[in-house]
């Protein structure tokens, strides 16, 4: 038998669920476009910090630099206010992707950063003996196990994505948040509209951390799965 509040969260679900749809759809689409343009800018950063002349190597020092040490409100602010006035106009839903897609690729780099690192050195020397250029070295031993051993890093990115996602709110993006906001403005139920936009998020991390721990699996070395 359900209590006033269990029904208030059924009714609420019953008569948002178009816009809950909705907002967990632009939410999943702004988290894997963000994601997604992350890893291309990432891969793109890992290749110029270890392979190209010195000023581009400060260059992109420098842009993780700012983006990992600018929140990411401000970021997605000065892309939907300030660029128009230097004559870059972006749409709200475009806005939020490409601050999302900037802020990860910056920290997903450190994550690679750090995979690379972590590699035996000697497997660089056998690379190099066997006649492998640099390039060659990079895109066939460094990138395909720092990736693989960057997987838990990047689980937590896309998690984090995820959630920063919410910020889109900010400049109107119907995505979930914005949606539980309009719920809160119209049935006048915080309580019960906000717990549901909490347990869909919760809902979403957890299915996001499956997927990636499938991965992990799927690409784990023989005889050192993860446990």
């Amino acid at each position: 038998m359900y209590d006033a509040n269990t029904e208030s969260i059924v009714s609420i679900v019953g008569a948002y669920s178009g816009l809950l749809a909705r907002g967990v759809g632009m939410t999943l689409v702004l988290t894997l476009l963000g994601f997604t343009a992350g890893f291309a800018i990432a891969l793109l950063l890992t290749v110029t910090r270890y392979m190209a002349p010195r000023p581009a190597r400060i260059l992109a020092q420098a842009y993780i630099d700012l983006f990992r040490g600018t929140p990411m409100l401000v970021q997605l602010l000065f892309i939907f206010f300030a660029l128009p006035s230097l004559g870059v106009q972006l749409s709200a839903f475009q806005s939020a992707a490409v601050a999302l897609g900037l802020n990860s690729g910056a920290y997903q780099a450190e994550i690679l950063r750090v995979a690379i690192k972590g590699l035996p050195e000697e497997e660089l020397h056998v690379a190099e003996s066997l006649g492998l250029t640099g390039w060659q070295t990079m895109r066939h031993v460094v990138l395909p196990q720092a990736v693989r051993a960057s997987l838990p890093g990047l689980t937590n990115e896309a998690v984090m994505l995820l959630k920063d996602s919410s910020l889109a709110s900010v400049i109107g993006v119907m995505e979930l948040t914005r949606a539980g906001e309009y719920m809160v403005s119209t049935s006048f139920k915080a309580l019960q509209s906000l717990g549901i936009v909490a347990l869909v998020y919760l809902v979403l991390s957890a299915i996001f951390y499956k997927a990636f721990r499938a991965v992990e699996r799927r690409t784990a070395i023989p005889g050192f799965q993860n446990l």
